[in-house]
């Protein structure tokens, strides 16, 4: 039996000796030629296949399929909104003492923030909110303002901003 076990042991350390030596080792590159061969002619050598195949990227085939990042679809303003966030009726006119509304549409997935950004007479800037969004489909999302003693009459507006990016505003106006 020790006649039988020997070369079975040999056969195993030259097998891994030979496994452990090639781990460090790498092919030459080949020369790249500094311009490409005239148009007509073939490139004298051929490449050869890579032994094994190259290592897979993150751009592979996990992310088929998925669905794209969080993206901006509407914007309503109005007076009152509903349980889903949408805004029930929209209007482009508001009574001073109104609770004024800005619903916001969202589509896709992922990690995003929504901000709106609210600007009086004369683009005075009167508030700002953002919200963080998880999202994983359609979302609605809703902003509010409103003062207590009355908005002053004139022309208003809305900005919305994806992530610190403008998609949208919408102009309204405060009316007695």
């Amino acid at each position: 039996m020790k006649t039988t076990r020997q070369p079975l042991m040999l056969a195993a350390s030259l097998a891994a000796a030979l496994a452990l030596g090639a781990c460090g080792k790498s092919e030459p590159a080949s020369p790249v030629p500094s311009s490409p061969p005239p148009s007509g002619t073939a490139a004298s050598t051929s490449p050869e296949p890579p032994a094994f195949p190259p290592p897979a990227t993150s751009t592979g085939l996990a992310n088929e399929g998925a669905v794209a990042a969080v993206s901006f679809t509407s914007l309503e303003v109005g007076s009152s909104v509903d349980a889903n966030h949408k805004v029930v009726a929209t209007a482009t006119s508001f009574a001073p003492k109104d609770t004024i509304y800005a619903s916001v549409e969202t589509t896709g997935s992922g990690h995003a923030t929504l901000t709106a950004r609210w600007l009086g007479p004369r683009d005075q800037a009167l508030h700002e909110d953002s919200k963080e969004l998880d999202a994983s489909g359609p979302e609605t999302t809703a902003f509010m303002i409103s003062q207590p003693e009355g908005f002053p009459q004139g022309d208003y507006k809305i900005e919305i901003s994806l992530d610190g990016q403008p998609v949208a505003s919408k102009d309204f106006s405060v009316k007695p």
